[in-house]
C-alpha cells in the first residue's frame, strides 16, 4: 500500500509538472503568434504570394520525405487497430501530394481578400462610410488524421493575413512535421516571420486544453475531426468555434430523375472516397423512379463492396439489402455502408433530411426544374445541389484553392471555409473635418 501511495504521488508530481510546461508551451506560441499577426495584417499580395509558391516548390523538393514520414504514421496506425476510413484520410500518395501542391498555386491566384472596400457611400452629415475586409487575427486549428489540413490550414490563414497554430492528431505526427518543415523554410526565404505559423510539437491531448482557453491570444479555434473532438473543443472553447459536427449527407432520386444521371450521381457520392464527410450516407429514392435504373444501382454498390442497408420497402425490392436499424438514418458511416429509404414525395423526402441530416450536402437528382428549385429553397444545408454528387461539396471544388474545413454554423460562415471566411469587416470612416451637432 505504501508503494501505491508512493507511486500515486509520484504520477501526480511528474503530471503536474507537464501540464505546467504544456502552460507554459501554449503560452510562448500564443505570443509569438499575436506578435506575428501583427506584420501579417499589413503584408503585400505578392509576399503572400511568394510564400505559397515557396511552400510549392519545397513540397515538390521533399515529396520522398514526406511520403517516408506518412509510411511511419500508416504503420503504427495499422499497429494501433486504425479503421480503414481513418487510415484512408492518413493517406499521402504523389496524387495527394500534387493536389496539395496545385491547392496552393491556385491560393496564390486567387485575389487577396484583405483590405477590400466596400459599400461606401455619402451619408447625409457629409461623411462617406463603408466597410473594409481585415484579418481575424489568431487562428487555433485542431484536426485529425488528415496531414493535408497542415497545409491548408497554414496557407489559407496566410493569404488572409492570419497567424495559426496548429495541433495536428498523434496518428499523423510525422507527416506533420515533414509538412510543417516545408511551411517553416517557405517562411524564412520569404524573409518572414517563421511564427506566424506554428506547430504544436507534442501529442499531449492537455494541448488542446490549454489552447481552446487561450483566447488572450487565440481570436478563434477551428476544430476539424470526429464527433467527439468538435464538441470537447465547442463545450470547453474561451473564444468562437468555426465547426461542422458530422457529415450526414444524402442523395434524393427523385421520380423525374434521368436514368443515368440518378446512376452516375448516387453512385460516385457515396464511392469516391468513404472516409470523406461529403460522402452520401443515405440514398433517398421516389417510389416511381425507374426499377430498371435502382437495379442497375445496386447492382454497382454490391459490385464496388458496399454494404445495403433498407426500410421495408428497399428490401422488398432488392434481396441485396438488409433491415436498416432507426440509427441508421443518422449515421455517419465513413465507410462503405449506406442506407436508402423509399419516400413518396419530394416533401417527404425534405422531411427526412430535416429530421435526419446534419446540415453539411445535400443533393437531388431530377429533371424537373421546379422540383429542383424547391428542394434548394427547403433543404437547410450548407450545399445543396442539382444533379451533382455530393463530392463536389469541397472547397478546391468551389475555387477557393483550398478549404480549412466545411462548417455547418450558420455564424459567421456557411461552407466551404476559404479565404473570405477566415476574415471580418470593420466600418471605415471618412470626414473633411467633420464634426457631429
Amino acid at each position: 500500500q505504501r508503494l501505491r501511495r508512493v507511486a500515486k504521488c509520484y504520477y501526480h508530481f511528474v503530471r503536474k509538472n507537464t501540464m505546467d510546461s504544456i502552460a507554459e508551451l501554449i503560452l510562448n506560441l500564443g505570443q509569438k503568434a499575436k506578435k506575428a499577426s501583427r506584420s501579417l495584417r499589413t503584408m503585400d499580395t505578392e509576399t503572400k504570394n511568394a510564400v505559397l509558391l515557396n511552400i510549392a516548390r519545397n513540397i515538390q523538393k521533399n515529396q520522398k520525405v514526406i511520403l517516408d514520414a506518412n509510411q511511419k504514421d500508416l504503420t503504427q496506425g495499422k499497429s494501433n487497430g486504425l479503421d480503414d476510413a481513418l487510415l484512408d484520410r492518413l493517406m499521402l500518395n504523389p496524387e495527394r501530394i500534387n493536389d496539395i501542391v496545385e491547392g496552393l498555386e491556385q491560393v496564390a491566384s486567387l485575389p487577396d481578400p484583405i483590405g477590400e472596400i466596400t459599400d461606401l457611400e455619402y451619408r447625409p452629415s457629409g461623411i462617406q462610410v463603408g466597410k473594409m475586409r481585415v484579418p481575424i487575427g489568431v487562428m487555433g486549428m485542431i484536426y485529425e488524421s488528415r496531414p493535408n489540413v497542415t497545409i491548408d490550414a497554414a496557407v489559407l490563414c496566410l493569404k488572409s493575413g492570419n497567424a495559426v497554430i496548429l495541433r495536428g492528431g498523434s496518428e499523423a505526427i510525422n507527416s506533420n512535421r515533414a509538412l510543417y518543415g516545408c511551411i517553416k523554410d517557405g517562411l524564412i526565404e520569404a524573409g518572414i516571420n517563421s511564427d506566424a505559423v506554428q506547430l504544436i510539437d507534442i501529442t499531449d491531448r492537455e494541448a488542446v486544453v490549454r489552447l481552446v482557453q487561450a483566447s488572450d491570444y487565440v481570436d478563434a479555434i477551428i476544430p476539424r475531426g470526429g464527433k467527439g473532438l468538435i464538441e470537447n473543443v465547442s463545450t470547453n472553447a474561451r473564444m468562437p468555434v468555426i465547426k461542422h459536427l458530422h457529415g450526414v449527407c444524402h442523395t434524393y432520386l427523385d421520380k423525374d430523375a434521368d436514368s443515368q444521371k440518378a446512376i452516375d450521381v448516387a453512385f460516385n457520392g457515396k464511392t469516391r472516397r468513404y472516409g470523406v464527410c461529403n460522402a452520401t450516407e443515405t440514398l433517398l429514392v421516389h417510389q416511381d423512379l425507374d426499377a430498371t435504373t435502382f437495379e442497375q444501382l445496386i447492382d454497382l454498390y454490391v459490385e464496388e463492396g458496399v454494404e445495403l442497408r433498407g426500410c421495408q420497402e428497399a428490401q422488398k425490392r432488392s434481396n441485396k439489402i438488409i433491415a436498416a436499424t432507426e440509427d441508421d438514418w443518422s449515421e455517419e458511416y465513413l465507410a462503405p455502408i449506406l442506407s436508402i429509404r423509399f419516400v413518396s414525395s419530394l416533401d417527404e423526402a425534405i422531411s427526412h433530411i430535416e429530421q435526419y441530416g446534419s446540415a453539411h450536402t445535400d443533393t437531388i437528382v431530377t429533371e424537373n426544374k421546379t422540383k429542383a428549385r424547391k428542394f434548394l429553397a427547403e433543404v437547410d444545408s450548407s450545399s445543396v445541389m442539382v444533379n451533382a454528387s455530393t463530392g463536389f461539396a469541397d472547397g478546391f471544388e468551389y475555387g477557393l484553392g483550398a478549404e480549412i474545413g466545411i462548417s455547418t454554423d450558420k455564424f459567421h460562415v456557411r461552407g466551404p471555409v476559404g479565404l473570405e471566411g477566415l476574415t471580418s469587416q470593420k466600418y471605415i470612416v471618412f470626414g473633411d473635418g467633420h464634426t457631429r451637432p
